[in-house]
């Protein structure tokens, strides 16, 4: 457990900062996976309108810090590709 004021400040500031990473986190997801559901359905157009909406903000957790900028271009990469692939 942490002895110094300061220790005990950097526990504080963690916590808050996980929350905050945590949400983040969940609301990219909660994006993803209605692009997914409209790829597993099989409809093109909303498989798209959900990919626009989900672009931003994989890319807004990029610049906060809880992505790596790669990893969310691999991702958003491979979805591209599978609604390319499905029938109009």
């Amino acid at each position: 457990m942490a002895n110094t004021t300061s220790a005990k400040k950097m526990v504080r500031k963690i916590e808050r900062r996980t929350a905050v990473n945590k949400s983040r986190r969940s609301r990219v997801r909660t994006f993803l996976r209605r692009v997914e559901e409209a790829i597993t359905s099989g409809d093109k157009s909303a498989a798209e309108a959900a990919f626009k909406s989900a672009q931003p903000e994989l890319h807004r957790a990029v610049t906060k810090g809880v992505y790596h900028k790669k990893t969310v271009s691999r991702k958003l990469s491979r979805l591209s590709s599978r609604i390319k692939s499905l029938a109009a």
